[in-house]
């Protein structure tokens, strides 16, 4: 059986010019582009109060916070992928680009029932491949629990389910206690 060669594949550029002009996000891996859902409500108010956070910690600093519509750039094997994560966090001062970011420090993806899978596995996977990637973490939308994977820790997972518990996000020296991630977010407590 011969193997198929797809010719319908989108080019880097040609991606990067519809997502300036088009109005539904689109997440990007080897040619192949992937439209974005909506975010709910609690889903913004989480990213908000993530953001909000690391920007007041960050003022005066050389880090900046990106939230929601700034894509990351990887690249693995020889294929290019964007992601748009939910908050990113970025010190290097190579991302130069207006529309990415290549060296992020910090990602967060905001999951919900039908992206966790996704954040979890390949997405877990494919930012570890960041060279100055040193935390990524996972904030679930319908209960209070935010699953931290650190550099430093080989990448294993630290998860905190309490909404007593503080995040401490070592690489830029930040405690984000889990009422204020969760702050104006209805969830019900488990019976």
């Amino acid at each position: 059986m011969q193997a198929m060669v797809r010719q319908d594949l989108l080019s880097v550029e040609d991606y990067l010019s519809g997502e300036q002009d088009g109005d539904i996000k689109h997440e990007y891996i080897a040619g192949t582009v992937y439209a974005m859902a909506g975010a709910s409500s609690d889903h913004n108010l989480i990213g908000l109060n993530l953001a909000f956070a690391a920007r007041s910690h960050l003022k005066g600093k050389p880090c900046k916070v990106f939230v929601f519509d700034l894509k990351v750039r990887l690249k693995i094997s020889e294929d290019d992928v964007f992601y748009y994560p939910d908050v990113m966090v970025a010190c290097d001062p190579r991302d130069i680009h207006p529309h990415y970011l290549n060296f992020p420090k910090i990602l967060v993806e905001i999951s919900s029932e039908s992206t966790e899978r996704l954040d979890r596995r390949e997405k877990l996977l494919a930012y570890q491949t960041i060279e100055t990637l040193e935390e990524y973490f996972i904030v679930a939308q319908e209960r209070h629990e935010v699953t931290l994977y650190r550099r430093a820790n080989n990448w294993k997972p630290e998860v905190s389910a309490n909404i007593k518990d503080t995040i401490n996000l070592e690489s830029i020296k930040l405690g984000i206690p889990l009422t204020a991630i969760y702050e104006g977010v209805a969830i019900e407590s488990p019976a």
